[in-house]
Order: C-alpha cells, then structure tokens, then sequence
C-alpha cells in the first residue's frame, strides 16, 4: 500500500510580502509547488487553492487537496452559504473582525465525515486529506481539518471536534420522542429521577424506556433492549455505566435515527485514559452523523419543552427567564435553588460537562444564530471551567450583547490550584485570570466571581435598567440606609440629598421624626402606607432621582404583607426602576415567597445590591 497523502504549508512571517510555499504530495504522483497564493493549480483529478488576506501573521492559508469524481473546493465570506443535496460545508472561521474570512469547503463524496483536530494530533487515512492551517496566539488554538477517504474512513487521535456546522439540532431542543436507556422505578437515582422530571414536565411526546430488568417503570412500558427500540428515536438520554455508553449511543445514532444524545453518565474523560478513550469514540459516531451530543458527565437539559435532567429542583422554565449555561451541574443546581428563593425565574438550563462535542461556546453559538426577541430569553448566566474557543465565545457572546441581551459569568480555574482542581472535574485547559479579562471585556460579559454575585447580576439584568446613577433610598431601618448610601457611593452612584418644599411637604405627612434627606427614613414603625407615600415622592417629585431602592424587613411587630404588597404595586405604577431589599428572611419567610410568587425580585443585602448595579453599570 501506498503511503498516505501529507500536506503542509510553511510561511515566511519576518517577510511578509514574500510568497507562501504549499507543497502537496499525491498519493501516486510527484509533488506539486506553489509560489505564489494567486496560483490555483487544476489537473483532472486533484483541485488545489488557497487564499489569503495579508494584514497580519494571524491570517491563515487554507491547503486543500483531494481525489475525487468531481471534485470542488470553495472559499466564502462568512454572508455566503453553500447548499447542494450531496455537498458537505465545513471550514468555518472568524476570528477579529469582518475582514477576516469564512472558508467554506464543499466536496461530492458518497459519504463524507468531516472534523477538527489540534495540532499537536495526526491524522492517517489511506487516500484523501483535506488540511487547514489557523494560528490566534498559541498552539493550542491551532485546528486541522481532515476528510477521509469515502469508501473507509478512518479517524486517529480524535480530542475535541470544533464543529464547522452547528451540531445543536431541532430534535435536542423539542424532540417528538425521546428514549431513556437506563431508566428506572427508583426516583433517588439518576435514571429513576431522569424518568420522574420527564413525565411530570412539560413534554408530551413519546417516552420510551430501556431496561433490561423491569417491565414497567413509573407507569410506563418499558423495552428490555435499546435494539428493540422503534426507529425514528429523536433524542436519547442516557444513564447507563460509561462502559455500556458507545454500543447504545451506536443502535440510536446508526440504526434508529437519533439526532440528539444526552449522557448524564460520569467515568469518562474526566475520570481516565480509558474513559477518555470511550468519549472520543462517541464523540466521532455523533459528530460524523450530525448528531447533537451533551454532556458526558452532566445532569442533561431542561428547556420549555422537556426536562431531560436528573436533578430537583425543576424551575418552572418560560418566557422572561434566564438562561443558565454550566459546565457543573452541582454548581447550576446550587444556583438555581438559591436564585428561585430571590424571585429570579429561568428558561433553560444546559449542563455541558466534559464538553466532547458542545461546550458553552457552541451553546452561545446556537443562541446567537437562532435568536428571536419575541420568545428568546436576553439574560445569560455561566459558570465555565473550559475555554476551549476563545474567538467564538467573544463573538457570539459580543453579539448576543449588542442584540439586546446580558450575560454574567463565574470562569472557574484561574488560580494555580483552581485550574488543578478544574482538570480534574472537567478535564478544563487551564486559562490565566490576564486571558480571561481580557476575553470577557472584549465580549461584554460581566465577570462574577460567587454564585450570589452572579444571582444578584443577574436579578439586576432581570429589572428595568436606571437612566442614570443617582438612588433615591427609602427604609424604615436608618441603619440599613446608611449602609446602603455608602456602599452605592462606593459603587459609583449618586445618593442626592433632598431639600426644598416637596422635601418639607414629605416630612409634614410622616411619622414625627421621619427622615426625608436622602435616605428617607419612616422609621421602624411606619406604616405600609407611609412607606407608599415615600417611594411616590421619590419617583414623581425628585426629578434628580434615576432610581428608587427600598428596603423593608420585620422588628417582629407582626407581618409586612401590606408593606411587600405596596412594593409590588410600585414596581409596576411607578415610572423610575425599583430594587427591593427584603432583610428579614427568617421573620418574613412568608411574605417573602408572596412576593416571589407575585412576580417581585429581592436582593437579602445592601452592598450586594450595590455591587451588582456597580457590574452592570460597567458594561
């Protein structure tokens, strides 16, 4: 047998307007040269061409060769889309701006598998290559691509696929029907919990359940054998040991037609080189059919349309919420809890574990790409370990931003311990805290660095946005308003004082001894009234004020539902923002859950309150 195709490109980048040399070895002929990038070389069975835009050393030369029936290889800009019945498009790239240049491919082969590798990988097939080179700052950015030979393909050191299409599917989001493989009557267990959400969620397809040894779970008819599944399986979630996983993920991508795979499974890269290994080998299945793949090692997907997670709680998800991208999913459960408790409600939570196919960047990707302002949610909350593509998470989160939305994050791994601990659950590269400013500021992400700040982030998104930075404060604790004017000064914002005639008027219709400066206190025993009068002040008679932040708790004279229900009335009537502090979470426990179930956003602190505002105002 004859040696495998080689390729390889070298440039000259200390002589910039020197030509780049392409060498290119055919299987059975003599090497080919090119001196100049201008040139495109065509013979009858091999289509060679390469261009490039020269404004800097980060500007790539594609080199792309192969033997086919008939064979073409195209360029695009990124507006382009080629669309053929039998041609596969690949090649995606962007990098800083619009100059830059989408490469496209596209090849009539019978069957064509198509993927990314890391440089630091080969690739052997026995008669086709097709190889792009691209540099951003160092190795570990660098990607080949490579098509193998149609008739038997073969794939060696697969890592991790950057997809050239988007491998997010319609089937992953609203599937028609879904197939649990490993689920089971025990509810405390994954599989038995994964099965409980999906029932008692919002899907309404058809719900299939593989066991080997029961014949009814929950209800429901149970299929002894993922082969003995229907075709036509949209989406399969898997809770299976990491050892079974690659034969099932095989029947449902091969034989039954999935188009989604869910694996809930740990014991994979994350764990050993064996694992590892088993990853791969579903990440090439998956990503040669198309097929989206979540997780390994992550709790699943809930959306409005399923709840494919194994976890509780389940947020009610809808119109409105956030969307919560995690590469932990303990870390998105310890969010969620703590978050429904403040008011801040959800529309879809992606736990993507180890990342083999989809990671947060590909996550951002498909949101960008397929955003609609009338349904979509424009809040975006991430916890990330992995930085696995730096340029696509800047450009889709940068233009997710100037659509409209807001995203906050918690990039965990930066320290030299935390990026130990990082490889060890996720096996995340590690990112320095320098790289992750940087890319964060490029791409207008909110740094956070707990997960109350970045609940608190995220209720500010969640409210309407103040015009300016000048606070009006109305408390009935002085204290707590002290502590708030300082921490708001702090944080950049303007407590004005007030004086003047409405301020006198003010102080006429309040309790003896009421404040009205700024903070305008109604002291400890206020009425719900009192306080109502105080924040229509505020909002109509202050024209300085850009925005109001009350605060009401309990000294343990009897409830404040009349207070919490004055609050919710003015977050509606009144025209300037309103941020409610709601202190007393063990006093008013009760009232606290009415206002959370009556639509109402709380922050427990002052300066967290403070803090938040001062990150959104960063933007």
């Amino acid at each position: 047998m004859a040696p495998p195709n080689t390729s390889t490109a070298s440039r000259r980048l200390a002589w910039p307007h020197r030509t780049l040399r392409q060498l290119l070895a055919d299987l059975h002929g003599p090497i080919e040269h090119f001196d100049s990038l201008s040139q495109i070389y065509m013979a009858s069975k091999y289509i060679i061409s390469g261009r490039r835009r020269i404004y800097n050393a980060r500007n790539t030369l594609f080199l792309a060769a192969a033997k086919f029936t008939t064979p073409e290889i195209h360029y695009f800009w990124s507006p382009q889309i080629l669309q053929c019945p039998k041609y596969i498009i690949s090649g995606r790239r962007r990098i800083y701006n619009a100059r830059n240049t989408l490469f496209l491919a596209a090849a009539d082969f019978t069957t064509l598998e198509i993927h990314y590798f890391w440089l630091s990988q080969i690739l052997q097939c026995p008669k086709y290559i097709i190889s792009g080179r691209r540099r951003f700052y160092n190795a570990r950015n660098t990607l080949f691509l490579a098509v193998a030979d149609d008739k038997a393909p073969i794939f060696a050191a697969i890592n991790h696929p950057l997809n050239p299409i988007q491998m997010i599917t319609h089937a992953l989001i609203n599937p028609r029907s879904i197939a649990v493989i490993g689920g089971s009557n025990h509810i405390h267990k994954p599989g038995g919990r994964l099965v409980k959400n999906l029932i008692e969620g919002p899907f309404t397809g058809d719900l299939y359940i593989v066991n080997p040894k029961e014949r009814l779970i929950q209800g429901r008819p149970v299929t002894r054998n993922v082969n003995d599944l229907p075709t036509g399986i949209e989406l399969g979630v898997l809770a299976v040991s990491a050892a079974h996983c690659t034969e099932a993920v095989r029947v449902l991508v091969e034989e039954k037609g999935a188009r989604a795979i869910i694996i809930i499974s740990a014991g994979f890269s994350e764990e050993s080189t064996e694992g590892a290994a088993i990853e791969r080998e579903i990440c090439r299945i998956c990503t040669a059919a198309g097929v989206a793949l979540i997780g390994p090692n992550c709790i699943g997907l809930a959306n409005p349309h399923h709840h494919a997670v194994f976890t509780s709680p389940v947020p009610t998800l809808g119109p409105g919420g956030v969307d919560l991208i995690s590469a932990s999913g303990g870390v998105a459960l310890f969010i969620i809890e703590c978050a429904l408790t403040k008011g801040l409600r959800f529309h879809s939570l992606w736990s993507v574990g180890n990342a083999a196919q989809t990671g947060i960047e590909e996550v951002l990707e498909y949101m960008d790409e397929h955003f609609d302002p009338s349904t979509d949610a424009r809040i975006k909350a991430l916890y990330i370990e992995d930085i696995r593509d730096a340029e696509k998470l800047v450009r889709h989160a940068a233009s997710l931003v100037r659509k409209g939305c807001r995203i906050a994050a918690i990039k965990g791994g930066t320290t030299a311990d935390g990026m130990r601990a990082s490889a060890m659950h996720t096996g995340a590269q590690p990112t320095s805290e320098e790289e992750v400013a940087s890319l964060f500021r490029r791409s207008g992400i909110v740094r956070c660095y707990s997960r109350e700040e970045l609940i608190a982030v995220a209720c500010a998104f969640a409210l309407p946005r103040p015009q300016g930075k000048s606070f009006a404060v109305v408390t009935h604790a002085g204290g707590a308003g002290v502590i708030l004017t300082d921490a708001l000064v702090r944080c950049g914002m303007v407590v004005p004082a007030y004086r003047g005639a409405m301020a006198d008027e003010l102080k006429t219709r309040l309790l003896p001894g009421a404040s009205v400066a700024n903070p305008i206190d109604i002291l400890g025993t206020g009425s719900a009234a009192d306080f109502g009068l105080a924040i229509d002040y505020a909002d109509q008679h202050f024209p300085e004020t850009d925005a109001i932040a009350v605060i009401f708790g309990s000294i343990g004279l009897g409830p404040i539902t009349a207070a919490v229900d004055v609050i919710l009335e003015k977050m509606q009537t009144c025209s300037k923002p309103i941020y409610p502090i709601l202190p007393s979470v063990l006093n008013t426990a009760e009232e606290i859950a009415h206002f959370v179930r009556h639509g109402g956003i709380t922050f427990p602190d002052e300066v967290t309150l403070a803090q938040a505002l001062r990150r959104m105002a960063s933007l």
